[in-house]
């Protein structure tokens, strides 16, 4: 009978299971496609974020979510994953494609004790998280800020969000939401080329291990980062996976493009931009982007 309970249990889950005769309950597809809140919960090994956990078929939005849940009180370190996102959000308004069975979508809830002026370098944080956590697959880099790519194509895109308290207008919470290209699809029009996914260099990636992967390494900075507020602890850390380090930039300021080579990032998450000149201008992320001169990266 607790047999026949469990087996129910792992159908609702999304697992393929069926009894047969003499041989008991057996799992009948390949279990690195299964993705569901007990899959999720077996494989986070996190000592606090992702230990509240919330999972959804499909959903609006992992970091619409997440909003609405630490309204409700939501703790710190809540994580929001998603299937399938019907109202998936991307940089500067723009629609993130989330189709069902195909992606890793998730939202990390936070609420740290920080300015609220510091918040955007845990974008950054999130990058380099995302980055080591995909390294077993294959060889990242980070187009500065936050942009995951993989032989020059983007396969992570990183959204982060700030809530302020109405008293002194500190940080009540912040989301941090997460979209990464799993499966082998065919993207948008506009994004082929531009756009990769993971499993065109492995076989088969199982999303649930992934989301450990990048929970853990996000912890860990996420820690070393509140130590001090800043990045001086991560900075060699993400220099290393910056792409553009060392090559020409072309910056796209609203206020007047200009080329520079990329020397790296500040302790507080701004782009060092080498003038022709020799001076050097620190690039501050948000209406301004960095691109390569001869391409996206």
């Amino acid at each position: 009978m607790q047999t026949e309970i469990k087996a129910e249990q792992l159908k609702k889950d999304g697992y393929a299971i069926e009894a047969e005769k003499n041989r008991g309950y057996l799992l009948k597809e390949d279990a690195s496609r299964v993705f569901g809140r007990t899959e999720l919960e077996s494989r986070i090994h996190t000592k606090w974020i992702g230990r509240s956990l919330y999972y959804y078929d499909a959903i609006d939005s992992t970091n619409l979510q997440a909003k609405r849940l630490a309204e409700e009180g939501a703790p710190n370190g809540t994580v929001v994953v998603a299937d399938q996102q019907s109202a998936g959000r991307g940089r500067r308004g723009r629609t993130w494609a989330s189709p069902a069975g195909a992606n890793l979508y998730f939202t990390v809830l936070l609420r740290p004790k920080i300015a609220p002026d510091k918040a955007s370098m845990l974008t950054l944080v999130m990058a380099l998280a995302v980055a080591e956590g995909i390294r077993s697959i294959a060889i990242p880099g980070i187009k500065w800020p936050n942009d995951i790519v993989i032989d020059g194509r983007k396969v992570c895109g990183i959204l982060t969000e700030m809530s302020l308290s109405a008293e002194q207008g500190s940080i009540d919470h912040l989301v941090i939401g997460v979209g990464v290209n799993v499966a082998k699809q065919e993207f948008p029009k506009e994004l082929q080329g531009y756009a990769v996914a993971l499993e065109e260099f492995t076989c088969k990636v199982n999303r649930s291990e992934l989301l450990n992967a990048i929970l853990e390494q996000f912890e860990g900075y996420y820690e070393q980062f509140c130590t001090k507020a800043d990045l001086s602890s991560l900075k060699n850390s993400y220099d290393a996976l910056l792409v553009n380090y060392g090559r020409q930039v072309r910056v796209l300021d609203p206020k007047g493009e200009y080329d520079g080579i990329a020397r790296g990032i500040r302790p507080t998450g701004e782009l060092i931009v080498e003038l022709p000149d020799g001076e050097t201008r620190d690039v501050y992320a948000g209406e301004v982007s960095v691109r390569g001169i001869y391409g996206y990266v």
